[in-house]
Parts: C-alpha cells; sequence; structure tokens
C-alpha cells in the first residue's frame, strides 16, 4: 500500500517520527506516533472510516477538529472520533457499520472523587487569542489556566504556512503563522502564574459556576473567578446535491491533514468559497503538491485579499466569480464537482452548468463561534469576555491583538493596577479586523535605469512589513500607515528584503542595470515540489495571470530566514515590470468536461443535518405547515439529535426559515444538550480512562 505523506515541503520541515504498527480490521499498518486514527488511515490511502447507519453511505472526515461525528470508529472495541483518538500500538481500528455497540462496563466503580480547582482566569482556547490574553495576565502575575483540546498550543497559527499581514509591532507581520504559534507558546512558558493544559477538552459550563474539563482521560471541575472564551470558531457547511460524499472536507480539516499532520489526502480539489480561507487553502494545497482544480465565490469578487486570489490565478487555478456549487457528483467519493453561474438574485443560470474532475471538495462559506460556552457562564454568573473568532470573525493578526486587549479588560475586572487601555489600541484594533478595502488601478514607476521595487498589492488590507524592512525608506504607506496602499518613491539599493517578507508575494524587483533592453526579474516562490532550476523556461504572467510570454530563468536564491524561494530571470523591457509570477499548473487541471453533469436530484434533496440524513425538503414541508419551534423540528425529523449536537444543521435550518420568510424573532431556537462534547458517562463519574 503506497502511503499518502508529503515528503517535501517548501516552508514545513519533514520531521524524522518512530512509526507503529496498529490494525485496519484484518490489515497491519504504520502510522507515526503521536499521529490521531484518521490522519494513519488517509495517510495508507484509506477515506472511508465507516457506514451510516441510516443509509449505508460511506463516512469519511469532514471537520478534523472533534466537532462533528462523520470520522467515528471502532477502536479497542469503543466507538471513538478518528479525528481526535491517537493510534496506540497494535490497536484494533473498525469501520464503524450501522449504530456501534457499547463495551460492557456493568463491573466499573461508580462515583470516584473528582478533583476541583480554583482558578482567577479560565481561557478556553489556546490559539492566537487565548496565548495573547494570557501571556498580558501573566505579565501581571494573575493566576490563569489555558486549556486547549489538541496536543500542540497554536489553534489555526499550526497550519497557517503563509506570512502573516497585519502590523509587524502589534501582531508579527510578515512571519509565518506557525512561526508566530510557536513563538507565543515558549513566551508562555516564561509567565509562572500561567497553567496551560493541552489535550483538554471544555465540556460544559454548569449552574453552579464549575466547568467540566476531561484533561487527558482524567475529568477535572475548574472554578473560575473569570472565563476567556477563545475557543475559535467552526465552519459552516452549504446544501447541494451530494453534500454527503466523503472527499467533502471543511477546510481547515484539509489544512489540519497538509500542514500539521503532513498528509496528502487528495490528488485534485475543487474549492467553495473566496474569502482568505478558501483561497489560502488553495495555496496550501499547491504548497503540498495537490492540483487545485478551481474555486468558486457565489458574489461578483472574492472576499479574501485580493493579493491571494491574484496569486491562484497567476499560478493556473481559475477563479469563478459570481458562481456556486450544483452538484457533488460520485457514488461513494467525489469524483467531480458541477458549478453553474448565478443571477443577480443567486440562483442557478440554465445552460452555465461546468463539471470539473476533482476528488475531494472544500468548504470555505464562512465560520461561526463557537459561543456555548460563554452563553452558559453568562446563565451560571460567571464574567465572560470574547476574544478572537469567538467574539467576532476576522483575521489571526486581530484576534493577537484584540485578545492583548481581552486580557487587559480582565485584569482590569480582578482589579489589578491597569491603566486605561489607548484609545489608539482600540483604534488599531479596528483597523486589524477591517475587511478589504477599495482597489486603485495598477500604476508602473517610470524610467528603465538602476533597479526599483514593482509593489503589485493594489487593494487597501491592514498590512506594513515592506515598509519595516525596507533600508533606504524607500517604500511608504500614505495617509494611515497601516492601512493604506504601499508606494515606492526613493533609491532602491536591490536588497530583496520587500520581495521575501511580502505576506501577498505582490512585490517584485526589476533590475535595469546590466541590460536595459533585457533587465532582471525577481519574483518570490514557494511551491518546491514544482522545482525551478537555473536556466529553465517559464511561461511568465502578469498580476492576474495573463500571459506576457515566455522567460529564463537566470538564478534562484534561496532566503534561509523567509524560506521564499528568488526567482532570477531575463524579461524583454516592455513587459519587465508587469511580470509577477509564472504559471505552474497546466490548464488541463482545471478544463471542463465536454458535457456537463446535471444533477437528477434538487437542493431540496440536498441533506441539512448529517447524523440525521434530513433533507432540505423535509425541513421545508414543515416550515410550510407553520411549525416555527426548532425543538419540534427536531422531534419529527431528529435533525440535531445527532452526535454533533446541532453544530452543524443549526444554521441550515435556519437558512431555510429565511428563504421561507419566517421573521427570526418568531422562531424557538433549539435547545442545546447539557454536554457540548460527548464523552463516555464514566468519565463524568470520575472513572480515568472510562473509554477503555
Amino acid at each position: 500500500m503506497v502511503e499518502s505523506r508529503i515528503d517535501q515541503h517548501p516552508v514545513l520541515p519533514i520531521p524524522e517520527r518512530e512509526r507503529i504498527g496498529f490494525y485496519w480490521g484484518d490489515t497491519y499498518l504504520q502510522a507515526r506516533r503521536g499521529e490521531v486514527i484518521t490522519t494513519a488511515l488517509i495517510a495508507n490511502g484509506i477515506n472511508i472510516f465507516g457506514i451510516h447507519a441510516h443509509d449505508n453511505s460511506a463516512q469519511g472526515i469532514f471537520c478534523a477538529n472533534g466537532q462533528c461525528s462523520r470520522c467515528m470508529v471502532i477502536a479497542d472495541g469503543v466507538p471513538v472520533k478518528g479525528c481526535m483518538t491517537p493510534v496506540r500500538p497494535d490497536m484494533k481500528v473498525e469501520k464503524l457499520s450501522g449504530l456501534p455497540t457499547l463495551p460492557d462496563r456493568s463491573g466499573a466503580p461508580l462515583f470516584q472523587p473528582v478533583t476541583e480547582k480554583h482558578i482567577d482566569v479560565l481561557i478556553i482556547g489556546a490559539g492566537p487569542a487565548g496565548l495573547s490574553a494570557a501571556l498580558e495576565l501573566g505579565k501581571l502575575n494573575i493566576p490563569t489556566l489555558v486549556i486547549d483540546d489538541k496536543d500542540e498550543a497554536g489553534g489555526k497559527l499550526v497550519l497557517q504556512t503563509h506570512k502573516f499581514f497585519g502590523s509587524v509591532e502589534d501582531s508579527r507581520a510578515g512571519t509565518r503563522g506557525n512561526h508566530i504559534g510557536k513563538i507565543l507558546a515558549d513566551e508562555l512558558k516564561k509567565m509562572p502564574t500561567v497553567d496551560l493544559w493541552l489535550s483538554s477538552t471544555a465540556i460544559y459550563v454548569y449552574k453552579d459556576k464549575k466547568v467540566g474539563i476531561l484533561k487527558g482521560k482524567e475529568y477535572q471541575l475548574i472554578t473560575p473567578k473569570v472565563l476567556i472564551n477563545a475557543a475559535g470558531a467552526r465552519e459552516k457547511f452549504i446544501r447541494f446535491p451530494g453534500n454527503q460524499l466523503v472527499g467533502i472536507y471543511g477546510a481547515g480539516a484539509f489544512q489540519t491533514l497538509v500542514n500539521r499532520d503532513l498528509v496528502r489526502p487528495a490528488k485534485r480539489i475543487f474549492v467553495v468559497g473566496g474569502g482568505n480561507v478558501g483561497l489560502i487553502a488553495a495555496y496550501h494545497a499547491l504548497q503540498a503538491g495537490i492540483q487545485v482544480a478551481g474555486l468558486v465565490e457565489a458574489i461578483s469578487s472574492c472576499g479574501g485579499y485580493k493579493v491571494h486570489s491574484d496569486k491562484l490565478q497567476r499560478l493556473g487555478v481559475p477563479i469563478y466569480t459570481s458562481h456556486s456549487i450544483l452538484s457533488a457528483n460520485g457514488a461513494e467519493r467525489v469524483e467531480s464537482v458541477t458549478i453553474a453561474q448565478l443571477d443577480a438574485k443567486f440562483r442557478f443560470l440554465p445552460g452555465t452548468e461546468k463539471t470539473v474532475k476533482c476528488d475531494t471538495i472544500l468548504i470555505a462559506v464562512g465560520l461561526d463561534s463557537i459561543n456555548e460556552f460563554a452563553h452558559e457562564a453568562e446563565t451560571a454568573g460567571i464574567p465572560v469576555f470574547p476574544a478572537g473568532d469567538a467574539a467576532e470573525i476576522a483575521e489571526a493578526s486581530s484576534a493577537m491583538f484584540n485578545g492583548r486587549i481581552a486580557g487587559l479588560k480582565v485584569a482590569k475586572s480582578l482589579g489589578a493596577a491597569v491603566d486605561e487601555i489607548p484609545e489608539v489600541w482600540m483604534q488599531k484594533a479596528e483597523v486589524l479586523k477591517s475587511h478589504p478595502g477599495k482597489t486603485i488601478e495598477q500604476e508602473f514607476p517610470s524610467g528603465t535605469e538602476g533597479v526599483m521595487p514593482i509593489i503589485h498589492c493594489l487593494q487597501e488590507i491592514p498590512c506594513n512589513p515592506c515598509i519595516t524592512v525596507c533600508p533606504t525608506q524607500s517604500i511608504h504607506i500614505p495617509g494611515e500607515p497601516l492601512l493604506g496602499q504601499p508606494r515606492y518613491n526613493g533609491s532602491c539599493i536591490g536588497c530583496g528584503k520587500c520581495v521575501t517578507i511580502c505576506p501577498g508575494l505582490a512585490i517584485t524587483l526589476v533590475d535595469f542595470r546590466k541590460d536595459p533592453a533585457f533587465p532582471e526579474v525577481t519574483v518570490p516562490y514557494e511551491l518546491s515540489n514544482f522545482p525551478i532550476q537555473k536556466g529553465d523556461p517559464v511561461n511568465v504572467v502578469s498580476i492576474n495571470g495573463s500571459d506576457l510570454g515566455m522567460a529564463t530563468v537566470t538564478q534562484v536564491i534561496q532566503d534561509k530566514k523567509s524560506l521564499t524561494q528568488l526567482i532570477r530571470m531575463k524579461v524583454p523591457a516592455d513587459r519587465a515590470k508587469r511580470v509577477v509570477s509564472f504559471r505552474i499548473q497546466d490548464v488541463q487541471v482545471s478544463a471542463p468536461l465536454k458535457t456537463a453533469i446535471i444533477p437528477e436530484k434538487t437542493c431540496d434533496d440536498a441533506l441539512v443535518c448529517l447524523c440525521e440524513r434530513v433533507s432540505v425538503g423535509e425541513i421545508r414541508a414543515l416550515i410550510r405547515q407553520g411549525v416555527t419551534d426548532m425543538n419540534q423540528i427536531k422531534a419529527v425529523t431528529r435533525a440535531g439529535m445527532g452526535s454533533c449536537g446541532a453544530k452543524t444543521c443549526d444554521t441550515l435550518i435556519k437558512q431555510v426559515f429565511r428563504e421561507e420568510g419566517i421573521p427570526p424573532q418568531t422562531i424557538t431556537p433549539n435547545t442545546k444538550r447539557p454536554v457540548f462534547v460527548e464523552i463516555p458517562l464514566g468519565i463524568l463519574a470520575g472513572q480515568e480512562g472510562a473509554e477503555e
């Protein structure tokens, strides 16, 4: 069996890790020590983990974050979430077929003592916001406990191989996200009053102001004076025929596999959603040696940063705006995707259908804040401060800065000697979370002498690394020093620092000094799986991927600090300033089939509840009968009764209400179950290792 592991990466090191054996049915496979079950299976080419009890359909991974249950398997006789359960030597893993049989625990002792702990501040989530808040509290010597359900601190920073935007001073812009996560975690180790519990999951906030936490295999109760909810966000799902097929991932799950676990789960992907999450995930796929067949965005332009969409297009990835997914096609696993154009009212236009081959579809259509803990804490009377995506969906650079503010607010609420948060901080916080602004027409510097940077960043976004590294201060941002667009006006010495630090890979260098007729153009490059060498011919392109002809590579420089390659090429002077990169992906990768696959099923046949296999049509029929109570819908259809606890279908059902014109204030919300994350009941009784 050929392993689907990433053996080279332009940014990430490939560590040597001990191999351990485990069983998948009767087959003996190899895993790397510390890997979770689903990662080990995918690394061995296995993507189907079970059979659904309702319709016998294949089950695979979706979130890789413990939020759903599509990856459930039987491990040593016990049903577990494969994405959260590490492989143990000689573990016997089996496909889940139908409803699991629970192990016999009749002889187990009940109600063992549960450890309790009091703390000033409990922070749920060790991502960018949680770590930043903890650092501020640690500086003030305030007893703080930070918990996270992963075995490594950093949250989504761990998955981000790209250089960050924002402010160099406040959010380490120009540094790669995975490096920032390590920096914050290392700083936290120096704080004697801050404890960090990894592999620790918050279960519930009880009305007696205690928070139940599963620390490894031990259940503990924590009583905090204040709670910071930095639990992040979960990915939204959408409705389309075939949305239950194996090979449909949340973009975060995909990034977890390729960037955390160094596993290649696909050969060719298609992305739904043109925000920063979708655009960045598509780029991460290219870095992992995976083809990207295309990306669709329902509105008329991508909602993410233009530099991200430009970067994809010039590498050869088509972006279809005013389009959406019509269906996922395949028997058990995705084999292709059909997309179609949308009209002004977001209705599909017949005759515009295109079908593109792929084996994986990434869903990147937005995030929902994880706010269950905050609501229950407020009910219990615990002061709650949200931070990061749990407060407002924004970029990680914003989450870090806003986490610092949350930490200081908490410290002040506890009576610490904290000055008023400066107004400039609040203003900067607003700037860092601002959406992309206006786009300007590109203007090129005049002249054909010397050397000069060409700035291809044409949209207002919060970012300033280029102005901080220029030794001659030749790059500046007029007006707002963080939000404006950078301009060149000075004397360039050709050092290339601005080229290597730019998070959007949107700065090139044109050097006329040796040959004014064929100047040397330097472009940034981060795809080692498609190697470029001196003497290679390359198809150079403009900012949006327009063909500018062929050029010859004259030099390849590896910048060890930024991990970005500098590719130098000889280009005719009349087009040198317009060259931004070169195309690497063959057009056949994204070529539509000659005949589009038109789905027989409609959008009402799509599933709204994947756990209980409830369709959109079933929900719509009840709404048209006058049902406005989501608990009644749950009682009739079981939508929301699955093991994910309505984390996905709740939002989708509300969308159907909206389509039917039902005012939100007339809808009775779903009553959530009293435990947010399912665990064996023996754990709550203090039985350590109750799942074994």
